[in-house]
């Protein structure tokens, strides 16, 4: 299915356009989803004590929390392929608000266990966003405006952990006890996401010019495309997509981690009070304001400047960066060295987030969703697997620090490996030049009626 109609530049303030109100709606759905997703994690210390949960139950629903995300984005990439992503984001941010608003009835390990693995699902949210945003903008920034809808949904994990202390000191205000506060908190993220859906379904199309349904039916074309199982064989069967599926693991598993971990890290390794630990947590998110869409922004940059090879070149020496920005992290034990560090990181990780989504768009464009789901599927891989590690009783937090990023700083080798060829670069460059034409034509026409 060819897409007509994409946008060639991103105008924030601009809400009469469905592109851009689909990527403001994209970024904040998403935003609420992390919100959701990880709303408990800076609340751990607290529902530690209410529930007795070990170490290694601690690790357990962190992995689970991650590890149910790792199927839900290989089944929802070829879903929107098929159903389109306004239908399936709109069904997602309904279902997933049920768990977390319920997660407070959990009253032990068990069933608050699979209270996490039910809202680890709304994670597959991010699959959706740089789907929708891939079919709205053309090449000349679609890298910059999937990196800019993704890096402030991921926003959403650094925010949970400033605000929801914050609920939960409110709730506890009125009169609440701790075991009766951290689960009255946690509906206000899953009542804010069904308010989300409804804006979603009425103010964005799947793509510029309608849904894919109308769109289809239009171009005869209904009963060729938009097969789920086809998308994800044509994806699955392309060797870069697994090479970028390590990559992501190497990043935004690690991001998920810190997400999952930094509150209750601060907490017991510097001895900081519940709110302390939780603000400085979620400076390593609030990163995602400006960090990850610096990885987008860069990663066009050096497609226009040095030709398509330029994105891999840059992926490449940010998840190196990454790697020696984590080593430095997990070896300090004074918090304002431990704080510095880990902006640094978070600088790294989430730009090669952005980069990494520069280059997931051209892949395949007939089978974007099965792309984009693999891919952000090896997020949640990487976070399972520094999950185990972390939940060893033998090896310390700062100890998994480093000998992850040493795995991250040997991963950067992988990217050189992803390769396009001549006829496929020749193509995007071209593509590259019409949408510059494009907008170029666009900025004289505007000039001129001025």
């Amino acid at each position: 299915m060819d897409i007509q109609n994409k946008a060639t530049g991103i105008n924030l303030f601009d809400f009469k356009t469905v592109q851009m109100r689909t990527f403001h709606l994209t970024w904040f759905a998403f935003f609420l989803c992390f919100f959701g997703w990880f709303g408990i994690a800076p609340l751990m210390a607290v529902v530690r004590e209410d529930l007795l949960l070990t170490k290694a139950q601690i690790g357990n629903t962190i992995i689970a929390s991650v590890g149910i995300t790792v199927l839900v984005r290989l089944l929802i990439g070829p879903l929107t392929d098929k159903l389109g992503p306004r239908r399936v984001y709109t069904g997602l941010l309904v279902l997933g608000s049920i768990p977390v608003m319920t997660i407070g009835l959990a009253n032990s390990y068990e069933s608050f266990l699979l209270a996490r693995l039910a809202i680890g699902a709304i994670g597959a949210s991010f699959v959706i966003t740089q789907y929708h945003t891939s079919m709205m903008f053309a090449p000349n920034v679609v890298g910059t405006a999937n990196a800019t809808t993704a890096g402030w949904g991921n926003l959403g994990g650094g925010v949970t952990q400033m605000v929801m202390p914050l609920f939960f000191a409110g709730i506890l205000a009125l009169g609440f006890s701790e075991a009766v506060s951290w689960r009255m908190a946690m509906v206000i993220p899953g009542v804010m996401m069904l308010i989300t859906a409804f804006l979603y379904w009425t103010f964005t199309t799947d793509a510029p010019d309608g849904d894919f349904k109308d769109i289809r039916k239009n171009n005869g074309t209904e009963k060729k495309e938009g097969q789920a199982l086809e998308s994800f064989k044509a994806a699955a069967s392309d060797y870069r997509v697994w090479l970028l599926f390590i990559v992501y693991a190497a990043c935004f598993g690690v991001e998920l981690t810190l997400n999952n971990i930094a509150a209750i890290y601060y907490f017991d390794n510097f001895d900081l009070s519940l709110k302390t630990a939780g603000i400085i947590a979620g400076l390593f998110g609030l990163m995602n304001l400006f960090a990850r869409t610096l990885g987008g922004v860069f990663s066009d940059f050096m497609a226009r400047k040095v030709g398509f090879q330029g994105r891999i070149f840059f992926l490449f020496a940010v998840v190196l960066c990454e790697g020696l920005a984590l080593m430095l992290f997990s070896q300090q034990s004074v918090l304002v060295l431990a704080v510095g560090s880990m902006l640094v990181f978070s600088l790294f990780v989430q730009m090669t987030e952005g980069a990494t989504y520069g280059i997931v768009p051209f892949v395949n464009k007939k089978a974007l969703g099965a792309v984009a789901g693999i891919v952000g599927a090896g997020g949640n891989v990487g976070a399972v697997a520094a999950g185990f590690l972390f939940k060893a009783e033998g090896i310390s937090y700062s100890q998994g620090f480093f000998y992850i990023g040493c795995v991250v700083a040997c991963v950067s080798v992988l990217v050189l490996l992803v390769r396009f060829s001549p006829e496929d670069i020749k193509e995007q460059d071209a593509a590259l030049a019409e949408a510059l034409a494009q907008r170029e034509a666009a900025r004289n026409a505007a000039e001129q009626a001025a």
